[in-house]
């Protein structure tokens, strides 16, 4: 794997991806600089992108606008549900998917502390609550 903010070498591993036979690639967003890397990348390649974005909404709003066919998020780790909602407006906004995630790592702290580990119930209650946000 590269870093997203290693432009040249981003590009050359999703042409290798694609050269293999790849039809769409997750980039990881891990921050602003790498938001402003994802823009860049996104015009030097031709294959859907979806940008993998954890922990501040700004991320995902920023690589919506630089063109991102689709927003990889976990609401339990993107903060309020105010926040979650602009990721979504942005989404709709620039017409792009959005793939949600619910995992043991992104579970909200008061599931946390209600289960006292990462159940099925737990994630469950997670993704029903991220249903009614979206």
């Amino acid at each position: 794997n590269t870093e997203t903010c290693d432009v040249d070498a981003t590009v050359a591993q999703i042409e290798r991806c694609v050269d293999a036979g790849a039809d769409i690639m997750r980039v990881s967003v891990p921050s602003m600089e790498a938001a402003e890397a994802f823009g860049a990348i996104r015009k030097r390649v031709s294959v859907p992108l979806v940008a993998d974005i954890h922990f501040d909404h700004r991320i995902a709003l920023a690589v919506a606008d630089y063109g991102a066919d689709c927003l990889r998020i976990n609401p339990g780790n993107i903060g309020s549900d105010q926040k979650v909602r602009e990721v979504v407006a942005a989404a709709r906004h620039h017409g792009i998917s959005m793939r949600i995630g619910v995992n043991a790592g992104s579970l909200e702290k008061d599931l946390q502390k209600k289960y006292g580990e990462p159940t099925g119930q737990a994630l469950l209650e997670s993704a029903l609550r991220h249903i009614d946000i979206l």
